[in-house]
């Protein structure tokens, strides 16, 4: 059989999740994999059949969406093109994790498709969200609309969602406990983020940058540039994360034991429903980074409070769950 695996290259979570379901979907027939998407700095092993320029937005330096770069950068025309020009007939199974190239392709050929992701998660009422209403809603439900829904939370807030993918890389890791703290925020530029630092209470910063080519350090501050394999180990030693109000880089830290502290950024309505459910479950979110958080940043460091978790590894089982009930039935597993 065929199957189409679809991943959003926006942020890294949505590929570091694939890195893990891609080698058990080989398992069951020939697997094609697509990316959209332009703000992804890990990539996939293995090769890319399609790789489209999507609808991504661009993260800025003072803790939100650069919405100028974003709009320079959006090509609607070309998305357009690329909806109605993809070839999806002579796939058996296709799986989107908020990819809207092939999750619109679909809905315009009349093929199923089904979402493995956290944003579709939202589709239940249960899963925490501010009380106010948000357009961004619109984007949960028409972004990358599937016919079939698997969704990821912290929490199970529905039958159709499951606690968090944690990769195989990070379960394997044995915790220790350097004293360092790990920092990823994209949505800051390096400068704010080593003046604020800077002020905190006097301990080992490592901080993993979108926009640093080459290792530095000032003070007590290393600044790193992203890299996976550099980031889990930072993560694995470290006494906690100082992260943004992403799903992924919480959850294995979580995982791990460790502190973690949110920053959702500014305007991402996705990121305040995730830090508003890490919140209930007792992970500290703060709104900015400036002098005002430099006190809470500080409580936080001098606390030892860690959020127990439970995150069974079940994504086998989820995977050949959804081979087995959504493949088109003239399909001939492997």
């Amino acid at each position: 059989m065929k199957i189409l695996f679809a991943i959003q290259g926006t942020g890294n979570g949505h590929i570091s999740r694939a890195r893990e379901i891609v080698p058990l979907l080989q398992q069951y027939g020939e697997l094609d994999l697509m990316v959209s998407g332009t703000e992804a700095e890990v990539g996939l092993s293995q090769p890319l059949k399609h790789k489209f320029h999507g609808f991504s937005f661009v993260f800025g330096k003072k803790g939100g969406v650069d919405k100028w770069a974003t709009f320079k950068r959006m090509n609607l025309w070309q998305l357009w093109r690329d909806i109605h020009n993809l070839p999806l007939s002579q796939y058996d199974l296709i799986i989107n994790d908020f990819e809207p190239v092939s999750a619109w392709a679909c809905r315009l050929q009349k093929i199923p498709s089904v979402s493995l992701s956290h944003q579709c998660s939202f589709i239940s009422p249960n899963t925490p969200r501010p009380a106010r209403w948000n357009y961004a809603e619109w984007l949960f439900k028409y972004y990358s609309p599937t016919t079939h829904h698997i969704g990821f939370h912290f929490d199970r807030y529905a039958d159709f969602i499951h606690t968090p993918v944690i990769r195989s890389e990070i379960r394997r890791f044995e915790p220790t406990n350097k004293g360092h703290y790990t920092v990823y925020l994209p949505a800051y530029d390096d400068k704010t983020l080593v003046k604020y630092l800077g002020k905190t209470t006097d301990v080992e910063w490592h901080i993993f940058s979108k926009r640093q080519k080459t290792p530095y350090r000032t003070g007590n501050i290393h600044i790193c540039p992203v890299d996976n394999d550099k980031f889990n180990q930072s993560m694995a030693s470290c006494e906690g994360l100082l992260t943004g109000g992403g799903f992924e880089g919480p959850a294995e830290a979580l995982y791990l034991q460790k502190k973690v502290m949110m920053v959702p950024m500014t305007g991402q309505y996705e990121q305040r429903c995730n830090a508003l459910a890490a919140s209930r479950l007792g992970v500290p979110v703060i709104s900015a980074i400036n002098n005002d958080a430099v006190l809470h940043i500080n409580d936080w460091i001098n606390s030892n409070h860690r959020v127990q978790v439970d995150f069974p590894d079940e994504t086998a089982q989820i995977v050949e769950s959804l081979v087995k009930q959504y493949t088109r039935p003239q399909a001939v597993l492997a």
